[in-house]
């Protein structure tokens, strides 16, 4: 029940903005703008304030965070080449790549730790170790396969890297955590409140964005995808990380860095560099609605093997 409650709600808010959509209410010109104002403002606050809240003097545990780093640089350059092989059509392998790692590490993993032990634990660790190679990552990937970009080069590849207001966000946030001070009541609330507005908007730019007869025409590369974000990444790495001593609350963030849907922040950086966004946009829908039912499998097990308590 809880995993139901974790993650439809996500999938129904992308309903109602389709019906939005069809009705009128959110045209276009609103998910162009809504696009950009996640991309440039919204996210890069959210990652800032995830990031800013680290207690990494007192929490830090080495061996888990780079265990976190490693799997996911190796999950995604093996995604990513396997892509670049297999994908017939060249211009959704960026698309693919992003929507097959990039988890809803950030959104999730802190309240699926929190209602299981009530404390978000390993989550803010597991968020350093993947969320920025996930950025980089997605920013050197949709840059590289991007249609509309011509021949990239190393010194377009590191401004673009440098100028993503995502890993801006990311960085900045880091380099907060380390000062000997939190942030002011004020600035808090205030950035708290900015950073609110990131899913909602996402969600229903996709639902109002969503184009069906095109999202059917790349249904087979959604399903890989999908299958790919919800269960094979969890089944190679997951038995990895319990033969190396992980229990409990690691497991769980690991289980949701690895096993969570594709996060809706991987539709509005596909949109804005240059991709056609269908593809991610179906991989939201498909992941959000179907890891209900993949998260709740894999706490069972975990927990019939004890590895979780």
């Amino acid at each position: 029940m809880f995993s139901l409650n974790a993650t439809l709600p996500v999938f129904l808010v992308m309903v109602i903005g389709w019906a939005l959509g069809q009705k009128g209410f959110l045209p276009k010109q609103f998910c162009t703008v809504a696009d950009k104002l996640v991309f440039k403002v919204t996210l890069p606050v959210m990652l800032f304030c995830d990031m800013a809240t680290l207690d990494l003097a007192h929490s830090f545990d080495a061996k888990f965070v780079l265990f976190c780093f490693a799997v996911t640089a190796i999950a995604i350059v093996v995604i990513w080449v396997l892509a670049r092989r297999l994908l017939k059509d060249k211009t959704l392998v960026g698309e693919f790549v992003q929507a097959s790692y990039r988890s809803s590490a950030a959104i999730l993993g802190v309240a699926f730790i929190q209602n299981i032990y009530g404390t978000s634990g390993m989550a803010p660790l597991m968020i350093l170790g993947s969320v920025p190679l996930f950025n980089i990552f997605a920013v050197i990937i949709l840059t590289v396969e991007s249609p509309q970009h011509g021949k990239v080069t190393p010194s377009k590849l590191l401004y673009g890297v440098l100028t993503n207001p995502i890993l801006d966000g990311i960085i900045l946030g880091t380099l907060y955590s380390l000062l000997p001070f939190g942030l002011p009541t004020l600035a808090q609330k205030t950035l708290t409140s900015l950073s609110s507005l990131t899913t909602p908007l996402a969600l229903l730019s996709i639902g109002a964005s969503f184009e069906g007869a095109k999202a059917i025409k790349k249904l087979a590369p959604t399903l890989v995808a999908a299958c790919c974000k919800l269960m094979v990444l969890t089944t190679i790495f997951i038995p990895i990380a319990v033969k190396l001593g992980f229990r409990d609350q690691q497991l769980i963030a690991l289980l949701i860095m690895l096993g969570s849907p594709t996060t809706p922040s991987s539709y509005v950086m596909a949109k804005n560099m240059g991709h056609e966004g269908v593809l991610t946009a179906s991989c939201v829908a498909a992941t959000t609605l179907f890891s209900a039912l993949s998260l709740t499998f894999w706490i069972f097990v975990l927990r019939s093997g004890g590895y979780i308590a």
